[in-house]
């Protein structure tokens, strides 16, 4: 079948906390068979948590494959089996302490389209009440605010490299200012 590829082989060759990798043999359509590496993710979430003062609530965090603080929206992995709205909603608590009023789904972005299986998907969150937050115990993070207009300017200058991110934060605009 024409752009098809299929899976003839795969052996799991490492199970780990947030990800397995396996190695796979497809078959293309011309009849030649291929390597395929591929991370199997779970999913996650992520939101852009706008306040009545049109500010973005954002976390900074160090990540550790660039060694680097990044400022990036609130998001993590889903757990086994959750609803992925259920997920935004829990990770917003978690690591900014807000609740939301109004939860509005965004899409999907796939952020590494050749060997990942993750599917992040993106939200918008407003009516923000706040508590206590209560990140992982492996989680340390600064939440911030920053003015949304900002945020979307940090992203196009390349101040926030977080893919997620610059997705959600442009998204969220264009939305928006397609309302207003």
């Amino acid at each position: 079948m024409h752009l098809q590829e299929k899976t003839v082989d795969s052996k799991e060759i490492f199970s780990g906390k947030v990800f397995d990798v396996h190695l796979d043999k497809a078959e293309l359509e011309n009849g030649d068979t291929v390597s395929r590496e591929l991370i199997l993710h779970p999913g996650g979430v992520c939101v852009v948590a706008l306040t009545d003062q049109n500010e973005v609530l954002m976390v900074k965090q160090f990540r550790y494959p660039f060694q680097t603080q990044l400022i990036e929206v609130p998001a993590g992995k889903l757990e086994k089996g959750e609803d992925h709205r259920d997920a935004a909603l829990r990770e917003l608590k978690e690591e900014t302490g807000a609740e939301c009023g109004s939860l509005e789904y965004i899409g999907v972005c796939y952020p590494s389209v050749a060997y990942l299986t993750e599917k992040i998907h993106m939200y918008l969150a407003r009516g923000l009440s706040y508590g206590e937050s209560h990140p992982d115990d492996d989680e340390f993070l600064d939440v911030m605010r920053i003015p949304f207009d900002k945020a979307v300017e940090m992203v196009m200058n390349g101040e926030l490299p977080d893919a997620k991110t610059q997705i959600a934060l442009l998204k969220a605009k264009i939305m928006l200012s397609e309302k207003n």
